[in-house]
């Protein structure tokens, strides 16, 4: 059986490296801090086992982008990164000069490591640089100041072809003018790309607990809208506007990964809590490993993989989960792959509506995306188009 959605918009490897020197007060991704010697060869051996797993699963493909992401990737060795980029060659088919992002801290830069990532074949760093300005990054729970941040980008710009860096906006306290004039600041040292999110209150964070208690308190609706726009119109005035909600670049220099997923393409995931989402035997199959590091690791051991829990997807929840990605790009979607995916199309009066509401328009005869207005309210706009 073939699936309608075969060989569409790419096929990605995303690699879970979940070690951290801190906890961020913010984050809930699955990080975890380690006072001992992490066992790297046996981490790469455990990559390379869950790896050939996955690859009977998926079958062969070509590779068209991979993502080392954390946790902390920069904090792995050079011999380790090199050892997940060879399995990844050995398994599937990786043509030359595709797009190899490794995320990294400033505080675990260093010029030997750098320059050893770039020979082991990563081309696009991703620097988790946060705020620019001291006490923000102190309050975010940073271990960097503003001078390391500087100095990371200056290096990374140096040794590797491709740079983004993370800014977190909407933070206790912020004024538009600062972020205006930070925002400035974060793009007269990006290169091609910028990643910019509004912080989020997740629930398990110590944030959240200080928000609940009241001691943390973040911009109200407005303020943060407000925040939001201003975000595109500097970045827009400034060539790099945005191609993804929080996702700005010169044009041409978009994440060619992060496309895989919002283009609703497939990818396989490895490592501790990793997801993927591929065709297998004309389904779409989604696999979650086991998020605990050491667990996973015997797990991969014992098995031969990590994956605690999967589901074959349903056409009804593939064509869900198209909307819930592609309407998060500027270049929006293709109403017609959203029939090839569920069988039927829209119901046509839901996409009249929300376009006489200024949320979404069309682009050509069956593309429509959303509006400055619409990306705002997206959650909204995707609930009345699944309804």
């Amino acid at each position: 059986m073939i699936h309608p959605d075969q060989g569409e918009s790419g096929f990605g490897v995303y690699v879970h490296w979940p070690f951290c020197m801190a906890k961020c007060p913010y984050c809930d991704f699955n990080s975890h801090v380690r006072h001992e010697q992490v066992d790297q060869p046996r981490f790469a051996a455990a990559f390379a086992r869950e790896m050939a797993t996955m690859r009977e699963r998926s079958g062969q493909r070509t590779v068209s982008s991979i993502f080392l992401g954390g946790g902390t990737p920069s904090l792995m060795q050079p011999e380790t990164v090199a050892s997940v980029l060879n399995e990844i060659a050995r398994n599937w088919h990786v043509p030359d000069n595709i797009e190899i992002t490794l995320e990294a801290n400033p505080t675990s830069v260093e010029a030997d490591r750098f320059r050893g990532y770039r020979a082991a074949g990563v081309n696009r760093v991703s620097l988790g640089v946060q705020a620019l300005n001291d006490a923000d990054l102190r309050r975010l729970g940073r271990m960097h100041n503003v001078n390391e941040a500087l100095a990371a980008i200056k290096l990374a710009r140096e040794i590797f072809p491709r740079l983004s860096f993370d800014l977190i906006y909407a933070r206790p306290d912020q004024t538009i003018e600062a972020w205006r004039e930070e925002l400035a600041r974060a793009i007269s040292y990006a290169a091609d790309h910028l990643s910019l999110y509004q912080l989020t209150i997740e629930e398990g964070t110590p944030f959240y607990n200080l928000w609940k208690a009241g001691k943390l308190v973040t911009p109200d609706g407005d303020h943060a809208a407000a925040l939001y726009s201003e975000t595109q119109d500097v970045t827009e005035q400034h060539g790099l506007p945005a191609y993804e909600i929080s996702n700005h670049a010169v044009p041409g220099a978009e994440s060619q990964h992060n496309l895989v997923y919002w283009r609703y393409g497939e990818y396989v995931g490895v490592g501790p809590g990793a997801h993927g989402r591929f065709i297998e035997k004309g389904t779409r199959a989604v696999t979650i490993t086991e998020r605990h590091p050491e667990t996973w690791v015997q797990r991969v051991e014992a098995g031969g993989h990590g994956v605690v829990e999967e589901e074959v997807l349903t056409h009804e929840q593939e064509g869900d989960e198209f909307l819930l990605m592609g309407l998060r790009l500027f270049e929006g979607i293709d109403l017609a792959r959203y029939e090839r995916l569920t069988g039927h199309s829209v119901k046509e009066k839901r996409v009249i509506s929300l376009a006489e509401q200024g949320l979404i328009e069309y682009i050509g005869n069956s593309r429509i995306r959303t509006t400055p207005e619409g990306a705002i309210v997206l959650n909204a706009v995707i609930a009345d188009l699944a309804a």
